[in-house]
């Protein structure tokens, strides 16, 4: 039973940190000129910060259980790639004006597709899966979709559902590359833990390291050789700021499934379950200040 428990609590930490990401990055993005790079770079700083820095010191102040190996380096830090990239997607998608009330529900609606299809791979349990854990995944999908279609609009005028749609359409690469890459992480982050005789801290800092080769080292390369000084000029202190919470806020996020795993979770359920609860925090922290200030007046 005390597992169990520690197993939702690590679920529902991971479910906030991620439901209100997606708000912090679409702020950060706001206060950036709507730059399409520069606040990723700034999620890679708070990953090392968070990820890699602050684990290295707790494994050097008191240690832990597990060792390192190269598979399990190899398949964390893989795993960490995806999230990357899966967090580039998110950015990008705020970049190309989309908004976080049906963008982050439609990333936690497909993702958990994929991590089920991907988990019942690496195990081998495509028939262990049950006709209502199919249908379960149907209405996680389902919810997604209800949210895009019919969230509210701002006062001032109506958004319909085929306004819906043509956003959708202009950030769908975006989301795709998400739902694609946060829907592999999980199992590929817990293969790798494994890997590592269920190390909690050590997987960690793996995917701290991806995210920062990836949003710090090569990011500020690619916006160098495409755009140079004129993307450079659109990064503020504000939006920095707000990017750098995002980040913390994924990281945290990260560290909730880790531990979710730790106590004894599983890839085709945690991840569901985070994905189905995510969407929840996002929308009521996106639609939330807008209704008390009497900004958001439809809610069907």
């Amino acid at each position: 039973m005390r597992e169990f428990v520690l197993v939702l609590s690590s679920i529902a930490l991971t479910a906030v940190s991620w439901g209100v990401y997606g708000v912090l990055m679409r702020n950060g993005t706001a206060n950036m000129a709507q730059s399409h790079l520069l606040p990723f770079v700034w999620v890679g700083l708070a990953y090392c910060v968070i990820a890699v820095v602050a684990p290295l010191v707790l494994l050097r102040l008191w240690g832990e259980k597990g060792s390192w190996t190269a598979s399990g380096f190899l398949w964390s830090f893989v795993a960490g790639v995806a999230g990357a990239l899966g967090a580039l997607g998110v950015v990008l998608a705020f970049a190309f004006k989309g908004n976080p009330i049906y963008v982050m529900p439609l990333v936690f609606g497909g993702a958990p597709v994929v991590n089920t299809f991907v988990s019942m791979y690496l195990s081998r349990t495509y028939k262990q899966a049950s006709p209502l854990f199919f249908a379960g995944l149907i209405l996680v999908v389902a919810g997604a979709l209800c949210v895009l279609i019919f969230k509210p609009a701002t006062a001032g005028g109506a958004h319909g559902a085929g306004a819906a749609v043509v956003r959708m359409l202009e950030v769908g690469l975006a989301i795709g590359l998400t739902v694609v890459s946060w829907g592999v992480y999980g199992p590929v982050l817990h293969k790798g833990q494994m890997l590592m005789q269920g190390s909690r801290l050590r997987p960690l800092i793996c995917v701290g390291l991806a995210y920062f080769a990836v949003a710090v080292v090569v990011t500020p390369l690619i916006v160098q050789a495409m755009y140079g000084s004129e993307e450079w000029s659109k990064l503020t202190t504000t939006g920095a700021v707000w990017s750098f919470a995002g980040g913390s806020a994924g990281a945290v996020g990260a560290l909730g499934i880790i531990l979710a795993f730790t106590f004894g979770g599983k890839p085709t359920y945690v991840m569901p379950l985070v994905f189905g609860g995510a969407p929840v925090v996002n929308t009521l922290v996106t639609v939330g200040p807008g209704i008390a200030n009497g900004e958001i007046t439809q809610i069907s």
